[in-house]
């Protein structure tokens, strides 16, 4: 697997369809940005609360010792935790901390907050190794 970049991440369909951007890629963090437009709101008009899971899983994917270094890892497990709602106009900043990253797993931690520093949600993140940097597989 090639290992991701700003530009790779940000290629992403999913990640162009809403507007989210990779904006840093760290030693043992990634930040994702998005300002929550018409598009992402939910039924009582404030942003869907998918649209911050995305941001918690997503960003998880892209501190320096996993995608960005060849490591291919999946999902396994993502807590949300919404601590107020986002609306129209806010700017969301979602930053991962990766904590613990083994063989097979990794455990990461995320703070979505708005352009004030206010908390917005936060969430945890386990993704599991399926493959090492220069293509071993886990199993």
């Amino acid at each position: 697997m090639e290992p991701a970049t700003l530009e790779s991440g940000n290629a992403i369909p999913l990640l162009r369809t809403l507007d989210i951007a990779l904006t840093e890629i760290g030693e043992r963090h990634a930040l994702m940005e998005v300002t929550v437009a018409d598009k992402h709101c939910n039924y009582f008009g404030g942003a869907h609360g998918g649209l911050l899971a995305t941001l918690v899983d997503t960003v998880c994917f892209f501190p320096r010792p996993l995608l960005p270094s060849g490591r291919l890892v999946t999902t396994t497990n993502l807590n949300v935790t919404y601590v107020r709602p986002a609306q129209v106009g806010d700017r969301l900043v979602a930053r991962s901390e990766l904590l613990h990253l083994g063989r097979r797993s990794a455990s990461l931690t995320v703070r979505v907050s708005d352009g004030a520093g206010r908390l917005m949600a936060h969430g945890s993140v386990t993704l599991m190794v399926l493959q090492e940097p220069g293509g071993e597989g886990t199993e």
